[in-house]
């Protein structure tokens, strides 16, 4: 082998990397007061991650603050909540963000139950909120040499798995599934990796006592997939054990 082709391989294997992890690393996790959220501070922060949490309250997220290095305030429907994040984190590079931050009410289960107001409110967490945020943070992401973005979606949001029931929550995810896209294409030139997961039927607030996985178990998952995703996974639909999901 001669000396570029050498220098070729090199490079094309220190593409193929994982983002950087551990102490390496710093993490934004949005909605980490509970839940799938505070398990993902959890975890990270005992692996070594810097990690930035953000709450609705944070006055009232003792559990968050108790891992997490810093915990930031954020509406992720609020512009204003947004931009004044943006602005507090200006200069700090940010190596993952994680959209955690969603809703899931559960009336519109038919047609005739189908709530507007309830729809706009689900989309504006769910699906713009992602957006926001991702645009919003978009030079620390820049600035970071990790550069990827995992928004939280759901099975729920597979159109060719559809079975019916819960227009709100399964239209926003499909919605946040095809902005990932978008971003995927137009940022995967500079490096960065988008990716939706599934976190599986989680024992939540959301899932409810009756869901399969304990929050440890999903994001224990979760976290692996994380640290495994490389360029080929940019714009990818995986679950919490890595699995392609149908779009």
């Amino acid at each position: 082998m001669n000396f570029r082709a050498l220098l070729l391989t090199i490079a094309a294997a220190l593409s193929s990397l994982p983002a950087v992890a551990g102490a390496d690393a710093t993490v934004l996790v949005t909605g980490a007061n509970r839940g799938i959220g505070l398990e993902y501070a959890r975890q990270l922060a005992a692996k070594g991650y810097t990690v930035i949490g953000t709450a609705r309250s944070p006055d009232k997220a003792a559990a968050l603050a108790a891992v997490a290095d810093r915990v930031e305030p954020l509406d992720v429907t609020d512009p204003a909540s947004v931009a004044a994040l943006a602005e507090r984190l200006d200069g700090v590079a940010i190596d993952i963000l994680i959209n955690n931050a969603g809703i899931f009410e559960r009336q519109d289960v038919t047609l005739e139950t189908v709530d507007f107001e309830m729809m706009e409110r689900t989309f504006q967490v769910n699906t713009l909120g992602p957006l926001r945020v991702t645009k919003a943070l978009l030079p620390n992401l820049r600035a970071g040499e990790g550069k990827t973005v995992v928004s939280m979606s759901s099975v729920l949001g597979s159109i060719e798995n559809s079975s019916g029931r819960w227009y709100a929550y399964r239209s926003s995810k499909s919605a946040l599934n095809q902005i990932n896209r978008v971003m995927s294409e137009e940022l995967g030139g500079e490096g960065f990796v988008f990716t939706v997961l599934h976190p599986g039927w989680v024992q939540t607030d959301m899932g409810g006592p009756s869901a399969t996985y304990t929050p440890e178990q999903s994001v224990a998952g979760l976290v692996k997939v994380i640290e495994e995703l490389g360029p080929a996974d940019n714009g990818a639909f995986y679950d919490f054990q890595g699995k392609p999901i149908p779009w």
